[in-house]
């Protein structure tokens, strides 16, 4: 479920959030999902886990802050089922080519979600190689249903 473009000014709230520590902002960008359509309910919203390293440097996830505001809206609990299984460089440096090699095998699942209709939650998808990654770790825990929730999708130089 994305709402929006990752564009101009959208783009500078969103990193205000992302790397300026602006949390007061997840609520409001959250609202956006209420656009949405929501075929099945999920049982939880899990939100895209940072590595500690990142963990360290910013204080917060995003992703969580995110995550928060979306349950309310699900009715629903957020749970934190996975992890990062090592530090990766920040994909907004990497070129499209080599972000999917960047996070392959990042993440575990660390709870379990077999049967489990899951919302996974991110800030922005670009290439989409990080819900990937996280995405077949769940499927491959047995995850019951996987949604993708961001809030905003960049666009591929063919988009209007």
């Amino acid at each position: 479920m994305v709402p929006w473009w990752y564009d101009y000014p959208l783009m500078m709230v969103i990193r205000a959030l992302k790397y300026r520590g602006a949390l007061y902002l997840a609520e409001a960008l959250a609202q956006g999902w209420k656009r949405c359509p929501i075929a099945v309910k999920p049982d939880c919203v899990m939100p895209v886990p940072l590595s500690r390293h990142r963990w360290r440097e910013r204080g917060y996830n995003q992703a969580r802050e995110l995550a928060k505001p979306l349950a309310h809206i699900l009715a629903c609990p957020v749970v934190e089922g996975l992890e990062r299984t090592r530090h990766t460089c920040p994909q907004a440096s990497l070129p499209r080519q080599a972000r999917q090699t960047n996070v392959a095998g990042a993440f575990r699942v660390i709870r379990p979600v077999a049967g489990l209709r899951v919302a996974l939650v991110d800030d922005v998808l670009t290439t989409g190689a990080t819900v990937t990654a996280a995405a077949l770790a769940l499927r491959e825990a047995g995850v019951g249903g996987l949604q993708i929730w961001v809030l905003a999708q960049a666009r591929s130089p063919n988009d209007p």
